[in-house]
């Protein structure tokens, strides 16, 4: 799994969820349901959820884990293309008991620990959490419109050039909106997003 979105619907906006106001931000854009997040640890690994290519759907009430008197929580229940997996999130490496790998291999799930001490220094994970926080905006259409043709005939445009062709709404929400549901994509990885990053269109 490869830690934008690709639903280009016209309905496709974000769920507005209510959440503690310590784990931020505080838009989702793949939650199957209400989020809710045991952790900030947590909610960092669901915004890179949502900016996972690879990644359909995934939700935070997973199945419930018990072998006799025993039981067992993770954070995430992930499906994507490759299957569907169980997430145990820490700020370090996640302990589970012995018998927590093969159980969940019996319910046709797969099991992952991820320890966000990992992504201390991850530009992917900054990246994301500064688009999410518009991840409650409707761009206009009419400018959805005009970047895509522009993009389409330039073969891609700089992150400025994208905002100052943003004409009837919010620039740089309208630019992380199109991001996230989606139409557009830029390098996450490589550095923090800036005005000489390239925006590129994702067709299906």
């Amino acid at each position: 799994m490869k830690v934008v979105s690709g639903d280009r619907r016209d309905d496709a906006v974000p769920h507005k969820v209510t959440l503690s106001p310590i784990y931020t931000p505080m838009a989702t854009i793949k939650c199957d349901g209400r989020a809710q997040f045991r952790s900030q640890q947590a909610r960092d690994f669901a915004c890179l959820l949502d900016l996972d290519p690879d990644v359909a759907r995934w939700n935070t009430v997973p199945p419930p884990l018990r072998n006799g008197d025993d039981e067992y929580q993770v954070d995430f229940i992930v499906l994507t293309e490759g299957g569907s997996f169980l997430i145990d999130v820490g700020q370090e490496e996640p302990m589970p008991p012995i018998w927590l790998s093969a159980q969940i291999e019996s319910m046709g799930h797969r099991y992952r620990s991820v320890a966000m001490v990992d992504f201390a220094e991850s530009v992917r994970l900054q990246n994301a959490k500064d688009l999410l926080r518009y991840g409650f905006y409707r761009p206009p259409l009419g400018d959805r419109i005009r970047l895509l043709a522009g993009i389409e005939e330039m073969g891609s445009l700089t992150i400025a050039e994208c905002l100052s062709a943003i004409q009837e709404g919010r620039p740089m929400p309208t630019l992380a909106s199109l991001i996230l549901q989606g139409f557009l994509e830029v390098d996450l990885d490589d550095d923090l997003l800036s005005p000489e990053s390239q925006v590129r269109r994702i067709r299906g």
